[in-house]
């Protein structure tokens, strides 16, 4: 039976950091669940499908990926597609905090889902998705901080601004 674990984010957009993660998850499992995270509290500078598309499309040399959107309790979801586990990037010490509270509670919920830790690569440590748009929106080159495409539908994105 293949082991299949869920890589959750909103991918606002999809960053290397986010690919590096991918990739090496795929080392550890058999398939794995990109899902688009859709958050209410949070207005995204793309949409669903755009998310969607630039995982999509980033992750085309790789097999054995499904990519979904969702809403809701990540132990729903990583129940109904049949996951075993749950992948999280920690980049910084304080990434921890956070992610062990949310790891804690998705045992609590559902004992049986794991919860696996990764660090990016180091040229990484540093990226997130609120810093690479910050810097777009100012005109700066993201250029090597996410996959070409990406980088495209943001310099498009950031001048109709």
């Amino acid at each position: 039976m293949p082991v299949r674990a869920v890589y959750p984010g909103s991918f606002d957009p999809l960053t290397n950091g986010h690919l590096d993660l991918i990739e090496r998850s795929l080392r550890i499992f058999d398939e794995l669940v990109v899902a688009v995270v859709t958050n209410p509290a949070k207005t995204a500078l793309f949409s669903d499908d755009e998310r969607v598309e630039m995982v999509r499309e980033s992750t085309r040399h790789l097999r054995e990926i499904e990519i979904v959107v969702f809403d809701g309790l990540l132990v729903d979801l990583v129940g109904r597609v049949g996951a075993q586990a749950v992948v999280r990037g920690l980049r910084v010490v304080s990434d921890f905090e956070y992610e062990f509270q949310m790891a804690l509670m998705n045992r609590k919920l559902r004992g049986d889902v794991e919860t696996v830790f990764l660090m990016p690569h180091e040229a990484y440590t540093y990226i997130s998705s609120r810093l690479i748009k910050e810097v777009a929106g100012y005109g700066g080159s993201v250029r090597g901080l996410v996959p070409a495409g990406v980088e495209l539908r943001l310099r498009e994105k950031v001048s109709r601004g």
